[in-house]
């Protein structure tokens, strides 16, 4: 892959999107406010679970509000990138639109995963490193650059993770009508994401849910990482490791799909 032309290209597609978003400002600011008060009631529904506890398993409240805020900030760091994009998958399909995109002398993957930012999603990222900032603060940590480094790599897999298997959902497009249903019931299991770990005993739904689709650990690792309770160092590469798994599978699934794509005119 041409690294630099593919920078140029991305920068290109955030132009365009950051003239489509300003041609509707009123939207613009609305949606930041919804999701800023979403998170808003997030945190409210911790203050409020933490006047009746002191502990959930070994998260303080603080800790507890920093995971609020990694959770909402690796959301919105997909959600700007990718989110979007994955849901119209569908679409594309069924109109053909796709065949626009399968004649670009780019990576397919790249053009129908990235065509479109969402512009409001990264200021809403804002808020969650502002809430995470804040946690550090009452919790008395001070993150060394190792730790900071780690948890920016960390956020990084995660994002990676639920790219790649809500891709491998959206693939079920090739072979129904529709398949947002299944898109958005992922994305709402976004929520598992900002419960501590400790919160689930040991079982098959919490199996599930670090291993099949990793909800409890992608926040807990890097928040653990954050404020040194990361008792288990393997959970580290455990995260790597299921994040390019998830990569590999949906690459493979990708390329399989188009194979059995035949467009809407054929």
């Amino acid at each position: 892959m041409n690294l630099p032309r593919y920078l140029n290209l991305y920068g290109a597609l955030w132009k365009n999107s950051v003239t489509r978003e300003m041609g509707f400002k009123a939207n613009f600011l609305l949606w930041i406010v919804v999701d800023a008060l979403w998170f808003a009631l997030q945190l409210c529904f911790m203050a409020v679970l933490y006047s009746h506890t002191e502990r959930i398993g070994d998260w303080t409240k603080w800790q507890v509000v920093l995971l609020v805020g990694t959770a909402h900030f690796i959301q919105q760091v997909f959600t700007a990138f990718f989110l979007n994009n994955l849901v119209a998958l569908s679409d594309l399909i069924r109109t053909g639109r796709l065949d626009f995109f399968l004649l670009l002398p780019v990576n397919t993957r790249f053009i129908v995963s990235l065509r479109q930012v969402d512009l409001g999603s990264y200021v809403n990222a804002v808020f969650g490193l502002a809430v995470i900032a804040y946690a550090c603060r009452q919790l008395g940590l001070v993150p060394d650059a190792l730790q900071v480094l780690g948890f920016i790599v960390l956020c990084a897999c995660s994002v990676l993770a639920h790219a790649s298997l809500m891709l491998l959902l959206a693939c079920v497009s090739f072979w129904t009508v529709k398949a947002q249903g299944i898109v958005w019931g992922y994305y709402n299991l976004f929520m598992l994401a900002r419960w501590p770990d400790a919160a689930f005993r040991a079982g098959a739904f919490k199996a599930f849910f670090t291993f099949v689709l990793p909800m409890l650990l992608v926040s807990n690792v890097p928040a653990r990482l954050l404020i040194d309770t990361l008792k288990r160092p393997l959970d580290l590469l455990l995260l790597l490791g299921i994040s390019l798994a998830c990569f590999a599978v949906s690459e493979v699934a990708w390329r399989f799909s188009l194979r059995r794509y035949t467009s809407a005119s054929s």
